[in-house]
């Protein structure tokens, strides 16, 4: 049976044991991978995995959020509902935007206030952040940035090298699906995938990446095992697996691209079952190799 909502993140690896690098690279072996056939399809997440242009979107939602909680007259300081408000927010991240407005209504409810519908919530984070980000996109769009100053480093190589190999691509994000689209369009990325985009709708008990991981399997008549999941959200992490696929957590630094790994990031999916963790797509061949070592 389809899950129609995306999970809160439950740990379940309590301690990784000993990891390895591959020799020279920054790709490291959580849990060594030996398939007995290639992958033939690869899901990716989105933002902070390939695309870089909402980069900083905490420091939009958390103020959003301590205002409104501020407007219900609690007697928290700032700084206590800040610090409430950004734990919520990380726990959750990952998850489709709409399951933070959601907590954020039940915290307001639960000081006394009456909260609007989440969809308005998510409305207004969306305006506040489109004017944070609007003047990377416009330069995006007129060229005065490169796109590949907008992704994780080496991207556009990751995603050619696996075309090459024959395997098809998907990409499948929490961020509503217009957004996604337009992004992907100005980042030159809709070639690697086509038509398959996928992203959150106002109704988010009919999208979910598990939902489109079932689609892959399904319509494809193949395993899990023929799978990749690549994503620094613990959702695609965890429903790849659950499936029965390889996951390739990207630990990626998106406000340096210093190609060292988030440790927050690498601890929390290596927690959700991932197999490798990358800080970026520098090394990709090699990973590649490494996967393809022995198949045909």
């Amino acid at each position: 049976m389809s899950v129609t909502h995306e999970e809160d993140y439950k740990r379940r690896v309590a301690e990784a044991g000993p990891t390895r690098f591959l020799p020279g690279t920054t790709v490291e072996i959580v849990r060594e991978v030996a398939l007995a056939a290639p992958p033939r399809f690869a899901l990716f997440d989105f933002d902070g995995t390939l695309s870089l242009v909402r980069e900083g979107w905490p420091d939009v939602m958390i103020p959003m959020m301590v205002e409104e909680l501020a407007a219900t007259g609690s007697k928290e300081t700032p700084a206590q509902l800040a610090a409430l408000v950004r734990n919520f927010v990380m726990d959750l991240n990952g998850k489709q935007t709409i399951y933070q407005m959601i907590r954020l209504a039940e915290e307001i409810k639960a000081r006394g206030g009456t909260p609007q519908d989440p969809l308005a919530y998510k409305e207004r984070y969306h305006e506040l952040l489109m004017l944070r980000i609007a003047n990377r996109r416009q330069s995006l769009e007129n060229g005065t940035i490169k796109p590949d100053a907008m992704l994780v480093p080496h991207a556009y190589e990751a995603l050619a090298a696996l075309k090459e190999r024959g395997v098809e691509l998907y990409l499948a994000s929490g961020t509503d699906e217009n957004y996604v689209r337009e992004e992907a369009e100005i980042l030159g990325l809709t070639p690697y995938f086509g038509r398959h985009i996928y992203g959150a709708i106002d109704d988010h008990r009919k999208f979910s990446k598990q939902m489109v991981i079932e689609r892959i399997l399904r319509e494809n008549h193949v395993e899990g095992s023929r799978l990749l999941g690549l994503g620094d959200g613990y959702v695609e992490i965890d429903n790849v697996k659950g499936a029965g696929g390889t996951a390739i957590a990207v630990a990626s630094d998106e406000a340096g691209r210093s190609g060292k790994p988030d440790q927050w990031k690498r601890d929390r999916l290596i927690g959700v079952g991932a197999d490798v963790v990358i800080p970026d797509f520098r090394d990709f061949a090699a990973l590649c190799d490494y996967l393809w070592r022995g198949l045909a």
